[in-house]
């Protein structure tokens, strides 16, 4: 397992959904380490898709996904979460992905005490505001360099996911382009529970 390198991340949001699965995300604070590997995370790219954040292009709040590649995107959602993207493509290329669901591979007793709501392990970062509450991620780590040894929140090379693995389906609880399919997940019970348009559905 080894850091990713910038270019490496620098892709198209979807081929970077790819890349992603199975990758550690692993964060560093004053109560320790916590590490997850990701098996869930969801596509956005820029102007040309009206699910995402930069739609309308740049503002203070959206920069980030503006590059370069391998910096941490977060946002405050529904006024009590927030969820984390990494972004992608080339500097001045909107372009990032949610990660949405992950298994706490290391750092789990911590990561109990975080999410004492959780019954079981799997439900520790089961959906993006459980993930950044396990991983402690929150507004501080706002364009946050995923490559750098020194930063609070680093990427690593997991094990690579065989493309027949990858499954794919419309994203979540999207208010446009809902049902574009890129969203992609592993065989996990952390995946988390589709919602459409932020109705509850069964799981895919």
């Amino acid at each position: 397992m080894r850091l990713f390198k910038r270019e490496e991340l620098a892709v198209d949001p979807v081929d970077l959904a790819h890349v992603l699965l199975g990758a550690v995300i692993e964060t560093t604070g004053p109560e320790g380490t916590v590490a997850a590997r990701l098996v869930e995370v969801e596509a956005y790219r820029g102007q040309d898709d009206p699910a995402s954040h930069c739609y309308r292009g740049q503002t203070p709040r959206n920069e980030v996904m503006w590059g370069p590649a391998g910096h941490l995107y977060v946002y405050f959602v529904y006024g009590m979460h927030f969820c984390a993207n990494i972004v992608g493509r080339e500097e001045g290329e909107a372009g990032a992905v949610l990660l949405r669901a992950a298994e706490v591979v290391e750092g789990v007793d911590l990561a109990r005490a975080r999410r004492k709501a959780a019954r079981r392990d799997d439900e520790l970062a089961q959906g993006p505001a459980r993930l950044t509450s396990a991983l402690r991620i929150g507004p501080e780590h706002n364009g946050a360099d995923l490559v750098n040894p020194d930063s609070p929140v680093r990427l690593f090379t997991g094990d690579e996911v065989p493309a027949a693995d990858v499954r794919a389906g419309p994203r979540v609880g999207v208010a446009a382009a809902m049902d574009v399919p890129w969203r992609f997940w592993v065989d996990s019970p952390a995946v988390s529970v589709y919602r459409r348009g932020g109705r509850a559905r069964p799981r895919k």
